[in-house]
């Protein structure tokens, strides 16, 4: 009884992938893909805070307010509820009771929904969603945080407007030969043969990972914060995004079976999902912004500066 209703619970909660269920949206065909969203949902798709974007390194300005998070759960192996094939995804729904990200910045609490990627076509096929410089990666991994005066409801967040309700964790994903690193990447992946179809969804994942070993190697302390949307109609202009810098590492192979093992929501053919990724939007004047670092120049004026006072104080010991 208790895993029929968190797989009922799990159908039910809305995702970030679509807030109206009746209109349709896709990937891979030329009518509903992503060039075609500011058409079909034009109250945010066409806004000019949409996500992702393209962070151009030499224009991000420095904030000192940008500093450590605090992730709570993280590493609670009992946080993971299910996992399902949403049709253009492949989502990790969490236990938002026990998973929650404050700090680096943020506007308050926010409690941890789920976690979903997007991805190419295999890791030789980039299909991230953000850039940096113009460089793309094999997948990534979006986090979704929703504002805890939400009490845990999505919907309740993206209706209430906020451009702070949502705040989404991005981590880019690259590929690596070094397979005894990424286990917990082998454990997960090993589930996409339970949910090849739109709407599979299995239980099994609890207590076997924690997202902390998912993106193991991270420097968390090191990201880009702007002022963005969802990637997914209706691109509600509500998130919060963080990009961290580094990527995660994982095995070429963990990655290839994304591309090779679930299928599209499509009534008409069984169509493997490929390059599910929106392309980039216009910054259209938005600042992205980072930690400040010291630089080589300043620590050397620093430098300087430290032998100056000390000579000046010491000179005055002589007056």
């Amino acid at each position: 009884m208790i895993v029929l209703l968190v797989i009922f619970a799990a159908l039910l909660c809305p995702t970030v992938h679509s807030t109206d269920a009746s209109v349709e949206w896709c990937y891979h065909k030329a009518e509903c893909n992503f060039t075609t969203w500011p058409n079909i949902f034009p109250e945010y798709c066409n806004g000019s805070k949409q996500s992702p974007i393209n962070i151009v390194t030499a224009s991000v300005q420095g904030n000192p307010n940008l500093t450590s998070f605090n992730f709570t759960g993280f590493d609670d192996s009992s946080t993971f509820l299910s996992v399902l094939n949403s049709g253009e995804s492949v989502v990790v729904n969490l236990d938002d009771d026990k998973m929650s990200v404050q700090g680096g910045g943020l506007p308050g609490l926010y409690k941890t929904k789920q976690f979903h990627l997007h991805w190419g076509n295999g890791s030789s096929s980039p299909g991230s969603e953000h850039t940096v410089d113009g460089k793309k990666y094999p997948m990534e991994l979006h986090i979704v945080n929703v504002h805890s005066k939400y009490n845990g409801s999505v919907s309740a967040a993206l209706a209430a407007k906020d451009s702070s309700a949502l705040a989404v964790l991005g981590f880019f994903i690259e590929g690596t030969n070094e397979v005894n690193k990424t286990k917990s990447w082998d454990i997960l992946t090993s589930f996409l043969t339970s949910i090849p179809n739109s709407g599979d969804t299995t239980t099994d994942i609890m207590n076997q990972i924690t997202l902390n070993s998912l993106i193991e190697g991270v420097d968390r302390t090191k990201y880009y914060r702007y002022q963005g949307s969802l990637t997914t109609p209706s691109c509600n202009e509500a998130v919060v995004w963080t990009v961290f810098k580094e990527p995660v590492k994982v095995s070429h192979n963990f990655i290839n079976r994304f591309s090779t093992t679930v299928f599209f929501k499509d009534p008409d053919a069984s169509v493997l999902i490929t390059n599910s990724f929106r392309g980039v939007q216009p910054l259209n004047g938005r600042v992205v912004t980072s930690q400040v670092e010291q630089t080589a120049a300043s620590s050397a004026a620093t430098s300087t500066l430290s032998v100056i006072t000390v000579l000046l104080l010491s000179s005055l010991c002589w007056i």
